[in-house]
This record gives C-alpha cells, sequence and structure tokens, in this order.
C-alpha cells in the first residue's frame, strides 16, 4: 500500500521505515559505554593528529577519521558473530598469523629501524599488530579447555605463543613482544592460575634488572623467591632448587649480554630515560622535547591547534608514539587525566562483561583483550613522561596507524560481541 507514492507503516516496505522495529533490533544490547569512550578518543586524536601535522601540510588526521569509520564498521559486524564461531578454527588462525609474521621476514618493508611492515597496493600494513589479536583468540581457545592449574598446564600456551612471539622480536619490535608476554600471563591467571605463579613467571626478568642496578637486593630476592616456589609448588624440595638455580643464572649472565652482545646504541635506548641529559641531541631528544610540551600544558592546557611545540614539530613521530605530549601540551592536566580515566573505565567495564559472559572462551577473549590495551596504555603514558624507555607502542585510539586502528575496533566488536550475548548492554549511558 502507497499513498503519494510513499509506502504506508502496514506494507512489508513501511516496516523498514517505522520507528521501533527492525532498525532498532540491530542496537538491541548494545553496551554504549564500552562504544563511546573509544569514539570519543578518536574524534579527539584527529584534530591532535591535525595539530601535529598542520605545519608540514600532511593530511594524516582525516586518514585517522577514515580508517576508524572502517574499523567501527567491521566492530559493528564482528558485534553479530559469536566469538566461539571464530575460536572454533584455532589452527587457522594460528597458520595465518604465523604465516603473516614469516612473510614479513622474506617480503616485508623496512622503517624506523625494524622490518614489521608489508606493502599491500600501496597500504603498509603491520602483521604483528593482527597477530595481537589472532593470539588472544587463540589463548583462549586453547586456556578455556586447557585452564593452567598445575604447573604442567603452562607448557601448551607457552609453547603455542613462543613461535609468534619470537617472529615478533626478531624484526625487532619489542613493543609488541611486550604485550604478547603481558597478554599470555594476564589470561593465563584468569584461566586459573596463582598469582605466586604470575610472580615466579616474571622474576627471572626481575633479577637481570635488579643485577644491573643494585645487585645487593639479589641477596633478598632469590631467597624469597625461593621460598614462594616452595609455598606455591607441587615438589616441595626440586622447585626452590631450580627456581633459585633459574633465578641466579639470570643475575649471573646480564652483565655478560648487556656488554657483549648489545650494541651501545640499544643500550642507551633502554637507560636513557633514567637521563636523557646524557644525550640530549640524540637519543634523550624525544622524552626532552616530550617532557617540556606536556610540562608546558599547565592545568587547562593552551587549547587545541594551539600547541608551540605541537605546530612547530618539536617532536619527532609524535602523531603516533607520543600523541599523549600533544594532549598533555594542548588540553592541560585535566584533558589528559580525562583521557586517563577513560581507559580505566574501559577497563573496567570489559572485566564486568568477562564476569558475565557466558562461556570461559568468551570471557578470556575479553580480558586478553583488556590487558592489551591497558598494557598499551601503561607503556606508552609511562614512555612519554619519562617513567620508561622509548619501545614504540601506540597509545589505543590515539595514535596514528592504520593497522593498530584496525585491531582496535577489531577487538571492540569482538567484546561487543560477548556484551551483547551476555546481556551485559546498558541504556544508561
Amino acid at each position: 500500500m502507497t499513498l503519494l507514492g510513499l509506502p504506508l507503516p502496514g506494507s512489508r516496505r513501511g516496516r523498514f521505515f517505522a520507528p521501533g522495529r527492525r532498525r532498532r533490533r540491530w542496537f538491541d544490547g548494545v553496551d554504549k559505554l564500552l562504544w563511546w569512550i573509544p569514539l570519543g578518543m578518536i574524534f579527539v586524536a584527529g584534530i591532535l593528529i591535525a595539530s601535529t601535522q598542520r605545519q608540514a601540510g600532511y593530511a594524516d588526521w582525516y586518514q585517522h577519521w577514515i580508517t576508524a569509520a572502517v574499523g567501527l564498521g567491521i566492530a559493528l559486524l564482528l558485534a553479530r558473530v559469536p566469538v566461539e564461531s571464530i575460536t572454533r578454527w584455532p589452527w587457522v588462525i594460528y597458520g595465518a598469523m604465523v604465516a603473516s609474521l614469516i612473510a614479513v621476514r622474506v617480503v616485508g618493508v623496512s622503517a624506523l629501524g625494524a622490518q614489521s611492515w608489508i606493502n599491500i597496493a600501496g597500504f603498509h600494513v603491520q602483521p604483528s599488530e593482527f597477530a595481537k589479536v589472532g593470539a588472544i583468540l587463540l589463548l583462549a581457545r586453547v586456556l578455556g579447555r586447557h585452564p593452567v592449574e598445575r604447573p604442567v598446564d603452562l607448557l601448551r600456551p607457552v609453547a603455542i605463543i613462543g613461535l609468534p612471539w619470537l617472529l615478533v622480536l626478531v624484526q625487532p619490535d619489542l613493543g609488541s613482544s611486550l604485550v604478547f608476554g603481558a597478554v599470555l600471563l594476564v589470561m593465563m591467571f584468569w584461566s586459573g592460575m596463582p598469582g605466586a605463579w604470575v610472580l615466579l613467571f616474571i622474576s627471572p626478568v626481575v633479577s637481570a634488572i635488579v643485577a644491573g642496578v643494585l645487585p645487593w637486593l639479589l641477596i633478598a630476592w632469590i631467597p624469597a623467591m625461593g621460598y614462594l616456589a616452595w609455598k606455591s609448588l607441587p615438589w616441595k624440595r626440586l622447585a626452590p632448587l631450580v627456581v633459585v638455580a633459574i633465578e641466579a643464572v639470570f643475575a649471573l649472565a646480564t652483565p655478560f649480554l648487556w656488554n657483549n652482545f648489545l650494541q651501545p646504541h640499544q643500550r642507551d635506548r633502554l637507560t636513557l630515560f633514567l637521563d636523557p641529559n646524557k644525550d640530549p641531541l640524540g637519543g634523550g631528544y624525544h622524552l626532552l622535547q616530550s617532557t617540556v610540551g606536556i610540562g608546558s600544558g599547565g592545568l587547562f592546557g593552551t587549547g587545541l591547534m594551539q600547541g608551540h611545540l605541537t605546530l612547530l614539530r618539536f617532536i619527532p613521530e609524535q602523531h603516533t608514539d607520543f600523541i599523549f605530549s600533544a594532549l598533555g601540551e594542548e588540553t592541560g592536566f585535566l584533558g589528559a587525566t580525562l583521557v586517563v580515566v577513560g581507559f580505566v573505565v574501559w577497563i573496567w567495564r570489559l572485566l564486568q562483561i568477562a564476569g558475565k559472559a557466558r562461556s570461559d572462551v568468551e570471557s578470556l577473549v575479553v580480558v586478553g583483550i583488556g590487558a592489551m590495551v591497558m598494557f598499551q596504555v601503561v607503556v606508552n603514558i609511562n614512555m612519554t613522561i619519562g617513567l620508561g624507555p622509548i619501545t614504540g607502542i601506540p597509545l589505543p585510539w590515539l595514535s596514528y596507524g592504520r593497522s593498530a586502528m584496525l585491531v582496535n575496533f577489531i577487538a571492540l566488536g569482538l567484546c561487543a560481541s560477548v556484551a551483547r550475548r551476555a546481556g551485559a548492554g546498558t541504556g544508561r549511558w
């Protein structure tokens, strides 16, 4: 039926135009808080990127928004697909992940000292970014069926993630390899691994760092780890001896490896954040300019598109890894704090969704994504304010990068799918 050529509400075509009908079904169960926080950050990021590239005449800001629009479409589609239907093909995920990382070694494109990209139709794609989500889906499948409840259960997830981690590390992409490790630990803990085992898992790295900074602390640290092994591991006699031996090997080998295998510029990259004035025009330049920019923002900032250091491009790669410095300069302490609070609220929402998930696999996927995002946020912000070394980890939703942006939206779509199936959406926001 028609009236003046328009479909009436009672007709089949009219149902599409009627409010509250089929169109609303697409948004049923949507967790608005889960979506609005990233979308708000992306909008602000576009302005910040335009500010950092304004004098150079680059157009990365609108590419940031275009990539976000494509990613949003992907996320909306994934939100309609049950996560477990994707994780039914674990070896397909694993094969695609490993094959793409091997392809980087064969036909990859080098930039900024790393061979991490593949040129596809004029676009530089970074497989290590997509491998993060692939690793999360694969680990969720494995840990959902075989949770870490005994020491022997550690072997399966560690062995599975070991090859992709190594392929990323040799690119070299230290930042992404650290993300793999953080995701693995958090997901194993969520699956049932005792917290004491998490500490034992990372304790050799701590021993190596302590050996180079405060070696006298090893007198207390190594026996403490032996005692923790005796209390938490099943083999009361053997476990403490093995743990103490591993700690001692890492502590003793670190000075030798540091002095004989790392080049001077590699050592500087890991330690210059402690005193960037040692090389103010070289390795410490990024950090010094970043901290000056953040400090110049004061409480309220200079205003969007008004940051002097940002507009004059004193900070290299500010639109990517150092976007937080532009945020601090142009929006001040209040704006930077608001973004940090937004990330905390978003992660808290993920934990709520994970707790309501309908299956262990779905819960693990959400927790793994939360670990990936939170680790990148902590490392990136610490890097820009001088509390950590420069690792090349982008700030989710804010840093310019097409591969990273698409991966963030894929992750968002997976979380939205779990939230929809768990009934965790809320209309209060």
